[in-house]
């Protein structure tokens, strides 16, 4: 495997042929072997489908990596850049396999009745505060539960609360991306002007819960 200087990592990325060919293939190289240590807090090496899932992770990086070279400034080691680039997609794919298949339902349960559970007052905070908290908890709630429609609601819930990525909701509800962004769009600007109509913003649901 050669050593290259950040330099030679982008001009050999940039030439044609078996220039290009070796620096990619050492480039893969330097990915799949990061990976273990990497990714191990979120899926152990010894997982008998961690190779192929590195080895997917690595010809993804490289396609991102080849379509935004010109946006690496230098301020790291070129290698440290693609490592970084390599997780984010590691851990996004992570995130899409462990909602691959999860129902709608499923993304949503226990939402009835329960806003602490949606979206976590802080345990540590003191008796008034967690009053506070629970107060603006069940307004939200009950803003989300009369405001939205249904879809809404299951979009809301789903991508913002409970952190599903997108593209696995709107694949589950039946949507396309720019359909579901939309219905998204609109169900927060429902909320914005139904907390308008209550005398708050989403700072003040914000700062409910910011540690004194």
């Amino acid at each position: 495997m050669t050593e290259r200087s950040n330099r030679e990592w982008i001009h050999d990325l940039k030439s044609e042929g078996l220039e290009q060919e070796a620096a990619l293939e050492d480039l893969r190289a330097k990915i799949t072997s990061s990976l273990p240590y990497a990714l191990s807090k979120w899926l152990s090496p010894s997982d008998p489908q961690f190779s192929d899932f590195a080895e997917e992770v690595a010809q993804d990086t490289l396609v991102r990596v080849l379509a935004n070279l010109d946006s690496f400034e230098g301020r790291s080691k070129f290698t440290t850049w693609v490592y970084k680039i390599s997780v984010r997609i590691a851990l996004t794919e992570l995130r899409r396999k462990r909602w691959r298949d999860v129902s709608l339902d499923e993304m949503l349960e226990g939402e009835e009745g329960e806003p602490r559970s949606w979206l976590l007052a802080d345990p540590h905070a003191g008796p008034d505060q967690i009053a506070e908290q629970e107060d603006m908890l069940a307004r939200v709630q009950r803003i989300i539960l009369e405001e939205l429609t249904d879809k809404q609601r299951q979009a809301i819930v789903a991508s913002r609360i409970r952190g599903v990525p997108m593209e696995e909701v709107a694949n589950k509800m039946g949507m396309n991306r720019n359909a579901f962004y939309k219905l998204v769009h609109d169900a927060r600007l429902r909320m914005k002007k139904r907390l308008a109509e209550e005398g708050l913003t989403p700072e003040d649901v914000l700062e409910s819960f910011e540690s004194e």
